[in-house]
């Protein structure tokens, strides 16, 4: 997969989490993902299509770092993993895709966005609708992890 259309999703997350609140990703190192299991305990899903290519991003989070974020946005800390919670990881979604649509859409690179899906609990699957290679990347944070991935046919 093209590093150029990697990239505008990982600085995207990092700068919509940053702006929005003030978390400081670290990021790990990049793989090939072999499986649908999710490394985090909410997850964010959103497809994309363009003429060029269709393909889908999704960022996990473990609940801590959910918590923590949604502190940091709202000033809300629940116990877990609740309805707020959720509708949060679906904006972040929509959020960070806009960002990299637009600085893809830069590149050439144009591709419509469908509603984000948000899935929770331990152990659950992300399904990428498409036959290109499953990128992830970690991210740490004092409070948890983030995991993104990518994956996209034909880039």
């Amino acid at each position: 997969m093209n590093v150029d259309f990697v990239n505008p999703f990982l600085s995207s997350l990092q700068n919509v989490l940053s702006m929005m609140a003030q978390i400081d990703l670290q990021p790990g190192k990049p793989a090939l993902k072999k499986d649908d299991r999710a490394r985090g305990d909410v997850s964010g899903l959103i497809g994309m299509i363009g003429p060029q290519t269709k393909g889908s991003f999704s960022i996990s989070f473990e609940e801590g770092l959910a918590i923590e974020i949604m502190h940091k946005m709202l000033g809300e800390k629940p116990a877990s993993i609740d309805d707020d919670v959720i509708d949060m990881v679906g904006e972040i979604t929509n959020m960070v895709t806009g960002g990299a649509k637009r600085i893809l859409g830069d590149k050439g690179f144009e591709f419509n966005m469908a509603s984000p899906v948000v899935v929770s609990g331990m152990n659950h699957t992300i399904k990428h609708r498409s036959d290109g290679p499953r990128i992830i990347m970690p991210f740490n944070h004092a409070a948890g992890k983030a995991f993104l991935e990518i994956c996209f046919d034909k880039v």
